[in-house]
């Protein structure tokens, strides 16, 4: 049987008192437990991303990418027991322990977990209270500072079967009083803050054609959407990839405003039949649930661009937002474009953000076509740079050098078409920074973001320049304002974080963010990379060397050679910062 060891994030829970539940009334006592599976737990567990490992008769033991996950999950679920017991007499409540630990695991062939990660986790929930969550260090240590928590420090703790202490710290929830379900980390802002009045989020429209290929479609109506709003300087608007979560999950809006920590959500559906489409939208107060606006359009394909800039002003207006004259520029209707290059654009843009190199190519293939249908459409222009520019960073391509140069040729094309096009100029970004151009990748960066202030992904590409630039105190806070208007951010971004610490010789707060990353994305090289680099500086010699054999287990072939060629530092000495951090752990000459 083949295995595969890897860090996870595992939570154990179960029953107190179950035997006595089940002696009193079994039959009773099962059909709740299987009622708060299907109605609550397994829900809460989905919308974190959890993977159920194994159930028992009374508990579970779950798999999360993140700690930070982990601790939401496990916080829903108790609160949600609090609700579920009140009126039920004390010897008939259902409630839970929950364990969670960070931890080495072995996964086997068949998915199941083993080893002491797993085994930590079970004995953690064993010394919990009654509807409580325990804690390890290893645990608690990654979600200090990024979740609002009332926690009780239970000190160094024998737990059974388990050769050395472990530091554990009680988190009460409920009655108890914490506020730990909004994070920092993932909306920017404590949980107990009121989201921003001027604040939204667009759910993806569901698709109601009666064909799931027509996803696409309704998808792209979506992000048009949100791109128009984004470009509203008053308007704090959610990134695509946060929003898009949700997609085809049956969530309440008061959930998903605090979720992403915003106080409006527009939600709808699109019906594609023939030459004819209806959209339906609504806009939605997250605190109260109540209806600020709604309608229904009925038109032809070719009116799609005006019902986008309709709905754009319905939601202007039901805000009572004051807009400035840069602010209606932004929103000026764009042209009437090929109803078919349109189509084409949105399956392109679509297969793009799966990020795999079989369906860049087919975005490149329907990109093209887009352009051959309409060769003034900029964003297609856009998008079509964007696939060239992933196969350079991604090496898919048989001369990625030529596959930055055609990235570069393309976005200069689309900025050409359309100098108020952000995608255009973010896609520039991403050329020039790594063809070593920094200081032209960080103007095209802040045009972009002066176009749409929400567009998450041009203050990443604006981080990311400062920092190759030797500028890490301002490439943080461009990352920070990445991860407010994307509160599912991809875990490249602690990545990138980390760089920036190391930068500033803030190892440890390094550690901390590549640990998070590590927990969400077990296969990356780079980050354990620099995680053995940090150790090194850190003096923390053993832990460098292990972090090192596991960049080298996962890929025999890295090369900090390859690296130092392609990495666009404009100062060299500041990747010999990572080199020296390694040299320092022995695991380099």
């Amino acid at each position: 049987m083949s295995e595969n060891r890897k860090l996870a994030a595992i939570l154990a829970a179960d029953v107190v008192g179950y035997s006595r539940l089940a002696s009193a009334d079994e039959d009773r006592t099962l059909a709740r437990l299987r009622a708060l599976r299907s109605d609550l737990i397994d829900p809460i567990i989905a919308v974190h991303n959890g993977r159920v490992i194994k159930r028992t008769g009374d508990g579970a033991l779950v798999e999360f990418r993140s700690v930070v996950d982990a601790v939401r999950c496990a916080v829903e679920v108790q609160n949600g027991m609090v609700e579920r017991n009140a009126g039920v007499p004390q010897d008939r409540r259902i409630e839970f322990r929950i364990g969670i630990h960070l931890g080495d695991v072995v996964e086997e062939s068949d998915g199941d977990l083993m080893g002491d990660g797993v085994n930590i986790a079970s004995r953690l929930e064993g010394v919990a209270a009654p509807g409580a969550i325990c804690l390890s260090e290893d645990a608690y240590r990654q979600v200090k500072a990024r979740l609002d928590l009332s926690v009780s420090d239970l000190g160094s703790t024998q737990l059974k079967n388990i050769a050395e202490p472990i530091r554990v710290y009680s988190l009460q929830v409920g009655s108890a009083g914490t506020r730990a379900v909004a994070t920092s980390e993932t909306a920017g802002r404590p949980a107990t803050a009121a989201p921003p009045k001027l604040s939204i989020a667009v759910l993806p429209f569901a698709n109601m054609s009666g064909d799931a290929e027509q996803d696409y479609f309704a998808d792209g109506i979506s992000e048009d959407i949100i791109t128009a709003l984004s470009k509203l300087s008053q308007l704090f608007v959610i990134a695509r990839n946060s929003s898009f979560t949700f997609k085809g999950q049956n969530v309440h809006v008061q959930e998903v405003g605090t979720k992403l920590g915003v106080r409006h959500v527009l939600e709808g559906s699109v019906r594609k039949s023939g030459n004819r489409v209806r959209i339906t939208a609504q806009l939605i107060d997250a605190t109260s649930g109540g209806h600020l606006w709604a309608e229904r359009f009925d038109r032809e394909l070719t009116d799609i661009f005006a019902v986008q800039d309709d709905v754009t002003q319905q939601i202007v207006g039901a805000l009572a937002l004051n807009l400035t004259e840069g602010d209606r520029q932004r929103l000026a209707p764009e042209h009437p474009r090929n109803a078919e290059a349109y189509d084409c654009f949105l399956r392109g843009r679509e297969l793009w953000h799966r990020l795999t190199k079989e369906t860049n190519v087919a975005a490149r293939d329907v990109l093209q076509r887009a352009i051959d249908l309409d060769p003034t459409f900029a964003s297609a222009h856009a998008f079509l740079a964007l696939t060239h520019g992933l196969d350079y960073l991604n090496r898919w391509s048989a001369s990625p050098l030529e596959s930055m140069a055609q990235a570069e040729e393309v976005a200069e094309r689309a900025v050409m078409l359309d100098d108020s096009d952000p995608w255009a100029h973010w896609a520039l970004a991403i050329a020039k920074l790594y063809t070593r151009r920094q200081d032209g990748a960080i103007n095209e960066a802040e045009q972009a973001i002066v176009l749409n202030p929400n567009f998450a992904e041009g203050h990443v590409i604006l981080g990311e320049a400062l920092y190759y630039s030797g500028r890490p105190e301002e490439a943080l806070e461009s990352f920070a304002r990445g991860k407010t208007l994307n509160p599912y951010f991809p875990d490249v971004l602690l990545h990138f974080q980390a760089l920036a610490k190391f930068q500033l010789g803030r190892y440890e707060e390094a550690v901390d963010l590549l640990l998070q990353r590590l927990a969400r994305n077990a296969v990356t090289d780079v980050s354990r990379a620099l995680l053995a680099a940090c150790y090194g500086h850190l003096g923390r010699f053993a832990e460098a060397r292990a972090a090192w054999q596991e960049v080298l287990r996962l890929n025999p072939d890295y090369s900090l050679e390859y690296r130092r060629k392609v990495l666009p530092y404009k100062n060299p000495a500041d990747f010999e910062l990572v080199v020296d951090g390694l040299r320092k752990a022995g695991v380099v000459q």
